[in-house]
């Protein structure tokens, strides 16, 4: 397991001076007019797609259709997201109504888990017993964890690409799984809307065998693209131990990734990893703005900035899986 080297310590005003900075320059003002074209393309997508499935009817055609509609999934889940950081609208109430729309019923993805989940990762990014993103699961994110595992774990630097597949899938699960714990009645009714739809969707108008097939490649398409989004931003950066201020504990635990707008669009705009997790209520357009700012103010003070490309975000992530399970292949 990484952790976080000794590094001197500055005073708690760091964080306040970078605030000061990225509010003089307007970045955390609302940006409506990017929102409501966001949401009008990615609704426009969702509709498009499921046109295009009921027009195209019992064809093995519908299965391009199931791979645009995983990637208008992906991009529906993305926008969830900007909503639960109140990115999109000031106050909770517009907030927690239009993400119920995308997630629950759009996606069939319970907003209220991902809020719950992605709100303890934001607080503890990469501790080990604190952010559900690395604690333990199929995958293992520390060699400690690792201990006592089998083959999977062993190999799962391999593993990992075949296994998003099924995230789409284990998401819903787990969606269920808290939706049942925390007894929500209307969220439990609009994944239920959503899933009876989707099912009688595809038994309505395709084949069985059809049907099946159009089920595998949405589910494993929409798993991969969600996880590639989300794969870069931490995994096989150090660990915190406890002891940082917020400023180290979000950038040292996050890297950008660079690229231009059709990075930014592919991932939602979280390659701006760091200026994310330091102001989460960012607009996402203005995230590219406020790195430079970021950027120059953590060499300032002696902080470590990580950015790398796409491609190598994803060899750092797989070469920490393949050393987590190393000891189990000896």
């Amino acid at each position: 397991m990484t952790t976080m080297a000794e590094r001197p310590r500055t005073a708690g005003s760091d964080f306040a001076e970078l605030g000061r900075r990225i509010n003089q320059a307007g970045l955390l003002r609302r940006r409506p007019g990017y929102y409501a074209l966001r949401l009008s393309l990615v609704a426009g997508a969702l509709i498009l797609g499921w046109s295009a499935f009921f027009l195209i009817g019992a064809s093995w055609w519908t299965l391009a259709v199931a791979g645009f509609l995983a990637v208008a999934f992906a991009q529906t889940a993305l926008v969830a997201h900007d909503l639960a950081h109140r990115q999109v609208f000031r106050t909770n109430k517009p907030s927690s109504r239009a993400g119920l729309i995308a997630g629950n019923l759009a996606i069939g993805m319970s907003y209220g888990y991902w809020m719950d989940k992605h709100t303890k990762h934001h607080a503890n990014p990469n501790h080990d017993d604190l952010d559900p993103d690395v604690g333990p699961g199929v995958l293992v994110w520390s060699r400690e964890a690792a201990r006592g595992k089998g083959f999977l774990t062993r190999y799962q630097a391999y593993l990992f690409f075949p296994l998003l597949t099924l995230l789409g899938l284990s998401l819903k699960r787990d969606s269920l799984r808290w939706i049942n714990e925390k007894k929500n009645p209307l969220e439990a009714a609009l994944i239920a809307v959503h899933l009876v739809g989707y099912a009688a969707a595809l038994i309505t108008v395709l084949s069985p065998l059809q049907a099946l097939a159009f089920l595998v490649v949405h589910q494993a398409i929409f798993g991969v693209y969600l996880g590639m989004t989300f794969a870069p931003n931490h995994k096989g950066m150090p660990h915190p131990d406890g002891t940082e201020d917020f400023l180290r504990k979000q950038v040292l635990t996050s890297r950008n990734v660079r690229g231009g707008r059709l990075v930014d669009a592919a991932l939602g705009g979280l390659n701006y990893q760091i200026e994310h997790h330091l102001f989460p209520a960012m607009p996402t357009p203005n995230l590219r703005k406020a790195q430079p700012i970021v950027q120059q103010y953590c060499a300032e003070i002696g902080v470590p900035y990580e950015m790398t490309s796409l491609t190598d975000s994803y060899r750092q992530a797989l070469a920490h899986l393949h050393d987590v399970g190393a000891d189990l292949r000896r």
